[in-house]
């Protein structure tokens, strides 16, 4: 041996390929198949509509349910999670695209692909550093109120194109200036996002709708809630579209404002392409990038977790990242939208019966069979219908039970996830995350350094302590148990002190012995350390000896320190 270290990647556990067809059998494939052809039904519709809410042609919407599709079921450890744009990704990657290009702009999708392809190398960094783990860090608080907000802000976003009111540009200029005007009196001089000028551009639009858009947009709303109450199996979202779009052509309502697709849908496949933009701008696309992924991640994981544990298999979270990451890099080497995961496709494939990825792989073959054949009856399709579709799914994300729960549970929580969904509307998506993770960060610090401490007193029988809330009146003469609910570091080694302090000084009698419990003092940082020295020195001050006269015995006060590790 020549004694070098060896490199990174001799440690990594590479992906098993197929680990998410394993456990289907011969009798489960016409199943499948079935289930397969359904997910195709659902993703069409949503595809193209989470595509405009990006700002992106519907083409990438449908491109990411091809290729991106089949690499992730090729190398997903998962058996049931289905990879797809969905609600949340398509409003963060359509805020962090903003500042690049606008929506209709050719280079809006050009910054799309280079965003897919940034999301997917720092997928597989996390793959190669088993970070799967940093899915713990975003709480459920931080989530609730992250995925709330972005709800509400697509939702709006949705509202806005089922009205489809003309001189919105006029509106939206009037809004602007009316925002403009209530930020001049405001004495703060941070800067909103667009959220509230929206909402004051369809205040101004309302009067202006077009009611046969509006009839359309709310119909497909209805029909798609319908049919998941009465009849679930069948995909709501397909049945809709083909009715109104059957409507509008059939009674010309083109003519009468309802937008619809036209020919933006290319035939074909997708072809291998490379984002053409400037090698600088990937650095700015960064910060989107990481929060993305971010996102991505920790509510993927959440998903891959419950489902394995429904069914009884373990799937592995780092091969979960480098599937994700592999199909990132295909969307942006394919002219795709970024894929992530997608809750309402997994739920449904889950209820379907499915048992493997083989659904995604038809899934992927019957809309390319689609893109080939079928592109002309696309063009068709109403806009409103699809607003309707998307503002349907994205209900699911409003999480206001969610919400209501974590204020029953824990209040401090539920500041947390206000304040997160607050700055979604208020500042962005992107900047939402690191103040919802700076909230989440202080508040477990702020729990970490007031932990729950007690003095224990010794029960009746003699078996066991107990805590007490006025244990210094009742506790034997001379001794004093004392629990520390914590690790002992730096952020509560003056709270350790004082309260010490503070027994001492309440105690009835003197002390002659004091008992530490540390069994949840897992850990001591060097702060810790230093204090339990200065704690040790403090009880050998203020303690009274032990007043026994045999020589043997020890005549400094004793300290003991309690802990179920060795």
């Amino acid at each position: 041996m020549n004694g070098a270290s060896p490199g990174p990647l001799a440690s990594i556990r590479w992906p098993r390929p197929l680990a998410g067809l394993r456990g289907v059998k011969l009798a489960d494939l016409p199943r499948e198949v079935s289930a397969g052809v359904t997910l195709a039904a659902l993703m069409i519709p949503l595809n193209i509509g989470y595509a405009q809410v990006a700002g992106l042609p519907p083409a990438a919407g449908l491109y990411a349910a091809i290729i991106p599709l089949v690499v992730f079921a090729l190398l997903a450890s998962s058996r049931h999670l289905v990879t797809s744009p969905d609600a949340s990704m398509a409003g963060l990657a359509g805020a962090a695209l903003v500042a690049f290009a606008a929506p209709g702009d050719p280079m809006r999708l050009q910054y799309a692909l280079a965003l897919a392809l940034l999301c997917g190398v720092l997928f597989l960094v996390f793959w190669i550093f088993r970070l799967a783990f940093l899915a713990n860090f975003l709480s459920r608080a931080v989530m609730a109120g992250f995925i709330t907000g972005l709800g509400i802000e697509v939702f709006t976003n949705q509202v806005r194109k089922i009205l489809a009111a003309p001189h919105v540009g006029d509106a939206a200029s009037g809004a602007l200036a009316a925002a403009e005007r209530i930020k001049e009196t405001m004495a703060s001089s941070v800067e909103t996002e667009g959220f509230f000028v929206e909402v004051i551009a369809l205040l101004h639009s309302i009067p202006r709708a077009n009611l046969w858009s509006v009839a359309i947009g709310v119909a497909a709303f209805l029909i798609v809630r319908l049919m998941k109450r009465y009849a679930p199996k069948i995909p709501g979202a397909l049945v809709a579209l083909v009715l109104l779009t059957g409507t509008v052509s059939f009674f010309g309502l083109a003519g009468k404002g309802v937008g619809v697709l036209g020919n933006a849908i290319p035939s074909g496949f997708p072809t291998l392409t490379l984002p053409a933009i400037p090698l600088a701008d990937y650095l700015r696309l960064l910060p989107s990038a990481l929060a993305i992924v971010a996102i991505l991640l920790c509510e993927g994981l959440l998903l891959v977790r419950s489902y394995s544990s429904k069914h009884g298999y373990k799937a592995d979270g780092d091969q979960m990242l480098f599937a994700w990451g592999a199909a990132n890099l295909a969307a942006g080497f394919t002219g795709s939208l970024i894929t992530g995961n997608s809750p309402s496709r997994s739920a449904a494939m889950d209820a379907s019966g499915s048992k493997s990825q083989l659904p995604s792989l038809v899934a992927a073959v019957t809309i390319a069979v689609v893109m080939l054949f079928f592109t002309d009856m696309l063009a068709f399709l109403p806009n409103a219908a699809l607003a309707g579709i998307v503002a349907n799914a994205v209900l699911s994300l409003i999480e206001v039970h969610e919400l209501r729960e974590l204020w029953r549970v824990r209040r401090s929580e539920f500041w947390i996830a206000a304040a997160c969904l607050l700055s979604v509307l208020a500042l962005g998506p992107l900047r939402a995350v690191l103040i919802a993770f700076l909230l989440s960060t202080i508040d477990v610090i702020r729990r970490a350094s007031s932990p729950d401490t007690s003095v224990l007193v010794e029960s009746p029988d003699g078996t066991h302590f107990f805590p007490e809330a006025d244990a210094l009146e009742s506790v034997n003469p001379g001794l004093v148990v004392y629990r520390f609910g914590a690790p002992l570091y730096f952020a509560n080694g003056t709270l350790f002190l004082d309260e010490i302090e503070q027994i001492l000084s309440r105690a009835r009698g003197p002390v002659r012995w004091f008992v530490l419990d540390a069994e949840a003092m897992v850990d001591v940082d060097t702060t810790g350390s230093e204090v339990l020295k200065q704690a040790i020195t403090l009880l050998a001050r203020r303690t009274s000896p032990s007043p026994s006269p045999a020589p043997t015995r020890p005549s400094a006060p004793c300290w003991r320190s309690t802990s179920s590790r060795s």
